[in-house]
């Protein structure tokens, strides 16, 4: 018997009744039940407290997450961009030292090319005589040629020779000039060196570059200008768009004009001087332009150190071109006959739609 009931102490505990252990066993069983159908509810339970947290990092967190995808979603186009810019400069970043015999021959048969997409080229500036052309040539500075050329005939009717012009009102003149923009200061340049010529000169424009430069109003730039094509004297004309043409084909690095003329003069014969410098001139203003160049049609690209820095794709490009290539009339009003013969067409006069 005590064997007996130390099992039976052993099974319902020490409070058990000596005749209830059948049901005290089924109680026990009847707790573990209920404890193991609630040990699943309360891991659901805390499953379901973890997903709860989950989702309000997950709403704390989505604007970052967005932001992030954004970026993630510019960088193809960022990529793509980059691309375009390294393919555009990959020509001049690659454009290696050169030899200065290869220089000259590479800027020779740039200006041979040039010759043969403007067979024409020509100064820009309508003149009859060397002082119409001198006097042009000072009021060109800071405006256009065609605005000079739908100027100066008003000027030249009026005042056709040195002496007359010498004379005038000044007030009389700068009416006349305003259109050229900076009329008071191109008055007192083109009455001064009127005066000039009529007493040093005998009313004669000089020959040389040393008299020209004497003239108020008058620099190498437009002592060339008359020089090479009045005279037939060669000469560099070192304007704004001889400066940056010469510089993006990596003639020079000079900054400076007079040091300009004297290091592209040194690449080229003198007699091919005055040539040149239309040649350079023309092809600034129609085709590379300072902003946007039309490298895609441009016939030198392959020469150029700078191809890509403006628009390369050919339909587009072609929108930028200006004057005749563009489908526009050039800068004269009375151009040469070989322009025309060639397919050129005047200048509208002062007051008509230019489409330049």
């Amino acid at each position: 018997m005590v064997v007996r009931r130390d099992s039976a102490v052993g099974e319902q505990g020490s409070d058990a009744a000596p005749g209830e252990p059948k049901k005290a066993t089924k109680a026990a069983e009847a707790v573990k039940k209920v404890a193991a159908a609630k040990a699943p509810t309360a891991t659901k339970k805390a499953a379901q407290k973890k997903a709860v947290a989950k989702k309000a990092v997950a709403k704390k967190t989505a604007p970052a997450k967005t932001t992030a995808g954004q970026t993630a979603s510019k960088r193809p186009a960022s990529k793509a961009a980059a691309s375009r810019k390294a393919a555009a400069e990959k020509p001049q970043a690659a454009w290696k030292p050169e030899s200065h015999t290869a220089l000259v021959r590479r800027a020779r048969r740039i200006d041979r090319e040039l010759a043969e997409v403007y067979p024409y080229a020509h100064p820009e500036l309508d003149f009859e005589n060397p002082f119409q052309l001198l006097v042009a040539t000072v009021l060109s500075a800071q405006t256009t040629d065609l605005r000079v050329n739908q100027t100066t005939p008003t000027l030249f009717a009026k005042y056709p020779t040195p002496e007359e012009l010498a004379e005038a009102n000044p007030e009389e003149v700068e009416e006349i000039l305003r259109p050229c923009g900076f009329f008071r200061a191109k008055t007192k340049s083109v009455i001064g060196l009127s005066k000039g010529l009529v007493e040093s000169f005998g009313g004669e424009v000089p020959g040389r570059l040393e008299d020209l430069v004497k003239l108020p109003g008058v620099g190498r730039k437009t002592a060339f200008v008359v020089l090479g094509n009045a005279f037939g004297r060669p000469g560099i004309t070192v304007d704004t768009h001889f400066q940056r043409l010469v510089r993006r084909w990596r003639w020079t690095a000079e900054t400076d004009p007079d040091k300009i003329e004297a290091t592209v003069g040194a690449l080229f014969p003198k007699s091919e001087w005055t040539d040149l410098s239309h040649h350079v001139i023309w092809h600034g203003r129609r085709m590379c332009h300072a902003r946007k160049p039309a490298c895609g049609v441009c016939p030198i690209a392959p020469l150029c150190p700078a191809y890509g820095e403006g628009e390369t794709d050919p339909e587009k490009a072609k929108k930028l071109l200006k004057y005749e290539k563009g489908g526009f009339p050039g800068q004269r009003l009375n151009p040469p006959q070989a322009y025309l013969d060639a397919g050129g067409r005047p200048a509208p006069p002062l007051g008509a739609a230019s489409g330049t």
